[in-house]
């Protein structure tokens, strides 16, 4: 009767096991956008939008780039692209350039930082990102909006006075490059020959001195 009642209370904790771990597995995935359940809210409350723009005339976008006055996307350095970016090019937030990022970056170390309106920690991370890029010696810093309305993602730029250069991935192919996961935000660096190290774990920079840490250490 013993062994019975011990195979019985072992049968139970497994399945207790099994449970916690699904639960939280899904709540993981429900934090990101793209799943269906418990869509998370923006920070004014409102839900986030069941279907966002893919595209939006330029003759809208423009005012709110220019009220956001943000840094121009960079350019080809002309070293030759290589790692994980070569051959990936996305449009310039608020912008129709396109933007090759394995011949932007290519050459010297940079940072990546994904983000988006809807992030509430990505709010309190960006301006020390663009603290620390306003330092002497600081390498380019390179805003991604993912997942997001490019008028709100505007606004909140404006709204910070973050002026990092930004670019949108609307088809996916830098999220697949970089290795997403399905949480915001998230940061990484990308070295002078292309590899690409993703900053973990993956807190939330409170200042522009966690920012430099984090770039000595892996650039």
């Amino acid at each position: 009767m013993s062994a019975e009642v011990d195979r019985a209370r072992s049968r139970a904790g497994l399945v207790s096991t099994v449970v916690v771990v699904l639960l939280a597995a899904f709540g993981v995935w429900a934090l990101w956008p793209g799943g269906t359940p418990a869509r998370p809210a923006a920070a004014d409350g409102a839900a986030l939008p069941t279907a966002l723009p893919t595209a939006l005339p330029t003759a809208e976008l423009a005012p709110l780039r220019a009220a956001a006055a943000l840094d121009p996307c960079p350019a080809a350095t002309g070293a030759a692209p290589a790692g994980p970016l070569a051959g990936i090019t996305v449009p310039c937030l608020g912008e129709e350039r396109a933007v090759d990022l394995g011949a932007a970056l290519a050459g010297r170390p940079a940072l990546i930082n994904v983000w988006a309106s809807w992030c509430a920690p990505c709010r309190t991370e960006l301006p020390a990102l663009a603290e620390y890029a306003a330092r002497p010696g600081a390498v380019p810093v390179l805003g991604v909006d993912v997942r997001d309305d490019p008028r709100a993602a505007l606004a909140l730029l404006a709204d910070l006075g973050v002026r990092l250069p930004s670019v949108t991935d609307p088809d996916g192919a830098l999220t697949a490059a970089l290795d997403l996961p399905p949480a915001l935000p998230m940061t990484y660096v990308v070295r002078a020959d292309g590899s690409v190290a993703r900053v973990d774990p993956p807190i939330p920079f409170g200042s522009a001195d966690e920012v430099a840490r984090a770039v000595a250490e892996l650039a």
